[in-house]
């Protein structure tokens, strides 16, 4: 559709590649013309970070603050201890209410580095969902809420279809889920004035039920906006990489291994990446996409610097990019690099278990697929001998481990 939109935000969202559908262009077009939108994202607490997965979702929400709107982070307290049946072959673990507590305060530092929490009229809210979750009277939500849900219609949205036509169960604990989703945007409408909830593609219909609920219950006009769910060119979903999840908490993955995450983005993606995860102005960003051989790498490396500026902030973006040069480049040894300590009694060990230990490889199978295929390099020299085994003496000063090109590790004793 073609739609020429009045406000910064929404006219940021369509040229920067975010926008893959809204309920309601014109309406939601004219609240952010009329004033300050608070707008809201749910996230899950079910780990202690957020992940790459989740980082459109969050620079849509500073989009939104730096446009002039109010964004909301809403975290599942509540909802986590139901957990999101949506597009999942099975039902997700349930966690205790510490461990759930426990992720929301890390996944808070996150949000620090992207949002403004202050108290002005566009300043971020943080609340959790617990606040009206916890205390709910069943049969008053039954009858208060339940009524106006059609479990036919809910039977049709894709994410139960799914899991559905697969024949595997989905508890009723789960299908739950989606009614507490819809009941959050209704009580962030009536708390907070909450006009619109932004979400991935495949979170539509739950966004349309609370869209539905709001109307019927309070009769207040809300609005949803989806953004594209991202995959790489090459296919792969967009947040994982060889070695797992790339988390946005510098505890769970080093401002490093971040940096090398976005300077290994694909030719094909960079245009594409910049617009979304950067800032820079929407011209460099095509001007950059379209470069080719060479000169596509320092395009790349302008995405890593951006990308971890934001998250991690100047000064680890330049220790990464100078590491890389000098481990790449220079063929040195960076103080950056991910690091393995050993405690000297765990001596000898096997340069297997070491790959596997540094991240280089998930389990010893692949990493004796890695030097069986010459993919394993020790202090740059290839690695043929799986059966290697490295003394005190090896390791009496640190020594590199490499799986490819561009992953690397440093291995050292304790003390």
């Amino acid at each position: 559709m073609t739609y020429h939109p009045k406000s910064d935000f929404i006219a940021v969202m369509m040229e920067r590649g975010f926008l893959a559908d809204c309920t309601d262009y014109q309406g939601l077009d004219d609240a952010l013309i009329a004033g300050v939108v608070p707008g809201y994202i749910g996230f899950d607490a079910t780990a202690k970070s957020l992940h790459v997965g989740s980082l459109i979702q969050i620079m849509t929400l500073r989009w939104l603050q730096k446009t002039g709107g109010k964004p909301i982070t809403l975290m599942g307290g509540g909802t986590t201890k139901v957990g999101d049946p949506s597009f999942r072959a099975d039902e997700r673990p349930l966690l205790t209410p510490e461990a759930i507590d426990e992720n929301i305060s890390g996944i808070q530092q996150v949000f620090a580095k992207y949002l403004d929490y202050g108290d002005g009229p566009g300043g971020a809210l943080m609340i959790n969902n617990a606040e009206w979750l916890d205390d709910l009277n069943y049969l008053d939500f039954l009858r208060d809420i339940g009524r106006h849900f059609s479990v036919n219609r809910m039977l049709s949205f894709e994410s139960v279809k799914s899991r559905l036509d697969r024949e595997q169960s989905l508890s009723f604990l789960e299908f739950n889920y989606m009614i507490l989703q819809a009941y959050d945007f209704l009580e962030l409408n009536r708390r907070y004035g909450c006009l619109v909830q932004f979400g991935g593609s495949d979170q539509w219909g739950n966004i349309v039920n609370g869209i539905d609920l709001t109307r019927r219950v309070l009769d207040h006009e809300i609005y949803g906006m989806t953004t594209p769910l991202l995959t790489t060119s090459d296919g792969k979903k967009m947040g994982k990489s060889a070695d797992g999840a790339v988390w946005l908490n510098a505890d769970m993955r080093s401002p490093y291994e971040f940096w090398q995450f976005w300077r290994n983005t694909t030719d094909a993606d960079v245009g594409r990446f910049l617009k979304l995860y950067t800032e820079l102005p929407v011209a460099e960003c095509e001007r950059l996409g379209v470069l080719e051989g060479s000169e596509v790498n320092a395009a790349k490396i302008i995405l890593a610097n951006e990308v971890t500026t934001l998250c991690h902030g100047a000064d680890a973006a330049a220790a990464a990019e100078a590491t890389a040069r000098e481990v790449f480049e220079k063929g040195g040894v960076g103080d950056d690099l991910p690091t393995l300590t050993l405690d000297p009694g765990d001596l000898p060990v096997s340069v297997v278990q070491l790959i596997v230990r540094s991240g280089l490889a998930k389990s010893g199978k692949e990493a004796k697929r890695l030097i069986a295929e010459n993919g394993a390099r020790l202090d740059d020299a290839p690695l043929t001998d799986a059966g290697l085994m490295l003394d005190s003496s090896a390791l009496a000063s640190p020594v590199k481990l490499s799986a490819g090109k561009k992953r690397h590790a440093l291995v050292q004793l304790d003390g």
